[in-house]
């Protein structure tokens, strides 16, 4: 039991400590040999960046950046770069890859592995490195996830050919990332090469430079250099030696705190106390009983100890040293093990973090202290059950008699008050600004004075003996007579359930928050297959083939979309000769708090309230990939829109708008944009000037009909009429009752197999994880409670041997001592269970008024700053008791208990001759 502990936690510290890279060795994985890693920067023209290079910005910050100014093309690095700097580049971007399953995403990757440059970036792990063009080699990851081997045959989408993969290797600080490395030049270009010639989206590749110029490195002064001509730079000599804050020009203008790793430190800290605190108040509560029983069972020997002279003193000595040497073997034993355990478990551990680890890094002085905690943990169990021993007179220790005990009148009034001010602070911590901090302080507080308040909590349960059965009056009775060990067991059971039982009333709460501010995508039971990847317009037919072959359909709606260039363009694709449709709302239908130059301070807080309920400034409830799409009558159907005029509009080839912003004198403007740029993309510049508007009349369908997402259907024969080109996208459909678990994986497993790039949607409603937490909840507090009641139990037969052999003296039946065993472990797991149901509301009640405190003051200020809200509603945050997680705890935990309790225990046991007097 005091073990245990310490084996989890020595292993996590040396765990976290191995994994914990030092500066060279995360360089070494980083930049490999190089001096510095050079890339550009996002945004253009001299940048500041921290000395780590994780960090940068324009010179002046963003408000002085104007993004229109950036260049189309970058200038090569090679020549900002000092003259003989030897440069590798590596480059890399993510694509399709096609497997044995279907398609993967794959992070694609040009580098000359055979560069002494690379050596540490990457860990080969059989095979041998790409010689030529023709081949790869892969992450064990990536041939784990596609089905592939060393020596199998890889191609990427829209690739030319195939690609042998000749070895396998690991990233050693992301082990879970698929990727594949080939020769420079050998793998994107040809990939972006054969897309551009069949229409496809070509890859975009992340180009950065491993550098090395010899002597002391790259300086500050010359990464400041780099910086000058918009590099960002990660320097070997600067990480390992960074310059003072006072020689950074980035935290001259921002304060250095802004670019550090979020994280607050001290909670972090208080969080591990807490937790720390909390299993050793747990072992003392549990261990503090066994203790206790060793001790009345060594009393015959302690009463000696008396009779020859020793005090209270030497007798507490001995039943304290005998915590210290437990806890002392616990420690050894707890912290060998656990360092074996993580020295043998290494593999799974680095797995499971995702990352290799640098070297076993050992912590005596952390590990000491760690083992310290068995050693403190064993005084503190043992302290109760000393100076009870030692208040044993000489006469009862040899006698065997237990004598009377008066109740102690001091504890109930210290857990009262515990009690009282527990609920007062932490209901102030729904009002503080300390917020969830305080509501747990005042939790715990609370928790403690409950802890305290459980022996004469105890006492009131056996009031309720005169009106149960033998066994379980004598269980009760057991439990009440002897509460020195009955009370700690209960409080364990009592901690374990309260936290329990405050996770899930709070998940519980936020699952019905949760469901609702769901907002349905689709109508219920409707679904919407598209494809991703506008290039894969050719295998649309395919897709609504096999939809309706594999799913049951009741209806069908094929969609098409708006193609501006090649049928393969996206709507905010940078590739040449791709445009874009986009729907112009009229200026004077434009919301005005977007309008402004000047923004929302141009408007007074009246304003600001009404513009709020201005129908201009109403958001869209839903968004899809495509707001114009081409489809005939069916769409309507299969999206639920009943009006008759709508429907019969676009069946006479009316198209149909739902956004009124957009409608005025019955038409829509279409503006087909050709000429944008990739910064037009990138940096959102679009220019309600270019581009030929098309102009077209519109059926503006009812506020009651919602276009989920969809602002404009157009009938085929109106987006002829207008000469807009159109391409295949996917389908609406309706089902015919629900999807089996069996048809969507066989209609998943049909778009793998056919190597398609799409998604299927089907509007089933809100579905949170709710139940498999509250199992798990559930499942986790039965162990707890189980495990702890099944000690107290054990302790119980211990401790009352003498009882049972009476019992059997005076002609019990057998099942008596099993049924007796059983109700003394019930008894237990149902006191634990109730106080710690009760206890539990506290915490999970505090942390959600505390939530609706924060939510309606976010709520007052995006008013107050004019962000739109449709209305003026105080946020929802509700508080949902779990009723039957409470109920599985309170009826079927105690029940198990008592059940496994009479299963294990003897029916029989031997008689004893009566003890000489």
């Amino acid at each position: 039991m005091l073990a245990l502990p310490i084996i989890g936690v020595s292993a996590a510290d040396l765990t976290l400590r191995s994994a914990e890279l030092s500066p060279e060795q995360a360089l070494s994985r980083m930049i490999g040999t190089a001096d510095a890693r050079v890339s550009h920067s996002y945004t253009t023209g001299p940048i500041n960046q921290t000395p780590d290079g994780t960090r940068h910005l324009p010179v002046g910050g963003y408000k002085d950046y104007d993004p229109s100014k950036a260049r189309e093309k970058p200038e090569p690095v090679e020549s900002l770069l000092p003259a003989g700097a030897q440069i590798l580049k590596d480059s890399t971007g993510y694509a399709k890859v096609r497997t044995t399953h279907g398609l993967l995403d794959t992070q694609l990757r040009e580098l000359d592995t055979h560069s002494p440059l690379t050596k540490g970036m990457i860990t080969l792990d059989r095979g041998r490195l790409p010689e030529g063009p023709g081949e790869v080699i892969a992450t064990r990851t990536f041939l784990k996830d596609s089905g592939l081997f060393v020596g199998s045959s890889v191609t990427p989408r829209g690739a030319p050919a195939p690609y042998k993969i000749v070895g396998a290797y690991e990233l050693p600080d992301e082990l879970g990332r698929p990727e594949i490395i080939g020769p420079p030049g050998a793998l994107i270009a040809p990939l972006n090469k054969a897309l551009v010639e069949s229409g496809g989206r070509t890859v975009t590749p992340s180009d950065t430079y491993l550098v090395k110029v010899g002597g002391a490195g790259v300086s500050w002064d010359a990464v400041k250099a780099a910086n000058a001509k918009s590099l960002v730079v990660v320097s070997r000599a600067v990480v390992l030696d960074p310059p003072a804050d006072s020689e950074v020009p980035l935290y001259r203008d921002d304060p250095k705190a802004q670019f550090e790793e979020s994280g607050n430190k001290a909670v972090e800290t208080a969080i591990l106390a807490t937790v720390v605190g909390l299993a050793m108040l747990e072992i003392c509560l549990l261990a503090g009983p066994a203790f206790a029983v060793g001790a009345r069972r060594s009393r015959r020997q302690l009463g000696l100890v008396g009779a020859n002279g020793g005090d209270r003193r030497h007798i507490r000595s001995i039943v304290l040293s005998g915590g210290l040497v437990l806890g002392a073997v616990a420690a050894a034993i707890g912290t060998v093990v656990g360092i074996l355990l993580t020295v043998l478990l290494q593999p799974v551990l680095e797995e499971a973090l995702g990352k290799r680890f640098g070297t076993f890094d050992f912590r005596p002085l952390e590990l000491a202290g760690i083992a310290l905690l068995a050693v403190i943990t064993g005084l503190l169990a043992a302290i109760v059950p000393a100076v009870t021993a030692s208040r044993q007179t000489v006469l009862a220790s040899l006698t065997g008699r237990r004598g009377v005990r008066r109740a102690n009148r001091v504890l109930p009034v210290l857990g009262l008050v515990a009690v009282a001010a527990g609920a007062a602070i932490a209901l102030y911590g729904t009002t503080s600004n300390m917020g969830s901090t305080v509501v747990a302080g005042g939790s715990a507080l609370a928790e403690l004075g409950i802890v305290a308040l459980t022996p004469t909590l105890v006492g009131l349960f056996g009031r309720l003996g005169r009106w149960l059965p033998l066994s379980p009056r004598l269980a009760l009775r057991d439990a009440v007579r002897n509460r020195g060990r009955t009370a700690p067991a209960v409080a364990a059971v009592l901690a374990a359930v309260a936290g329990t039982v405050a996770v899930a009333t709070y998940q519980q709460s936020y699952d019905v928050q949760m469901r609702r501010q769901y907002q349905a995508e689709l109508p219920h039971g409707t679904g919407l297959l598209q494809t991703i990847e506008n290039s894969a317009y050719k295998e649309v037919p395919a897709l609504r083939e096999t939809l309706s072959r594999e799913m049951p359909l009741a209806q069908r709606a094929d969609i098409d979309r708006v193609v501006v260039g090649k049928p393969g363009c996206e709507s905010f694709s940078s590739d040449p000769g791709c445009g874009r449709a986009e729907l112009i709302t009229p200026k004077e239908q434009r919301c005005p708090l977007y309008e402004d130059p000047k923004g929302i301070s141009a408007f007074s807080e009246a304003q600001l309230k009404e513009l709020r309920q201005d129908w201009r400034c109403q958001d869209p409830r839903h968004g899809t990939q495509h707001s114009v799409l081409v489809g005939d009558e069916k769409v309507l159907s299969v999206l639920a829109v009943t009006d008759p005029g709508t429907v019969a509009a676009l069946k006479a080839g009316q198209a149909v708008a739902f956004d009124k912003r957009q409608v005025k004198d019955g038409k829509v403007t279409l503006r087909i944009i050709t000429d944008q740029s990739q910064d037009d993309v990138m940096f959102g510049r679009y220019d309600d000037t270019r581009g030929e508007d098309k102009v077209l009349p519109v059926h503006l369908a009812p506020g009651s009909a919602e276009g989920w997402g969809v602002e404009l259907i157009l009938p085929p024969s109106a987006a002829k009429a207008a000469g807009l080109a159109t391409a295949p996208v996917g389908s609406y459909f309706s089902l015919d009752g629900t999807a089996s678990s069996e048809q969507r994986q066989k209609m998943d497993g049909e778009i793998d197999r056919m190597g398609v790039d799409a998604t299927l949607r089907i509007e089933a409603g809100y579905e949170g994880d709710n139940s498999i937490v509250m199992l798990a909840l559930a499942v986790f507090a039965g162990i707890i409670t189980i495990g702890a009641a099944g000690i107290a139990t054990g302790l119980a037969q211990a401790d009352a041997e003498a009882d049972l052999k009476t019992l059997a003296a005076v002609g019990a039946a057998p099942r008596v001592r099993r049924t007796l065993s059983g109700f003394q472990c019930g008894v237990v797991a149902l006191m634990g269970v109730v106080l710690g149901s009760a206890a539990g509301i506290l915490p999970a009640v505090g942390l959600r008024l505390t939530e609706q405190r924060q939510a309606e003051a976010l709520y007052r200020e995006s008013i107050e700053q004019g962000f739109s809200a449709m209305t003026e509603a105080v946020p929802f945050v509700p508080i949902s008791v779990p009723w039957e997680t409470l109920g599985g705890l309170l009826v079927v935990v105690p029940l198990g208990a008592a059940l496994l309790a009479a299963l294990v225990t003897r029916s029989s046991g031997a008689l004893a001759r009566r003890a000489a007097g």
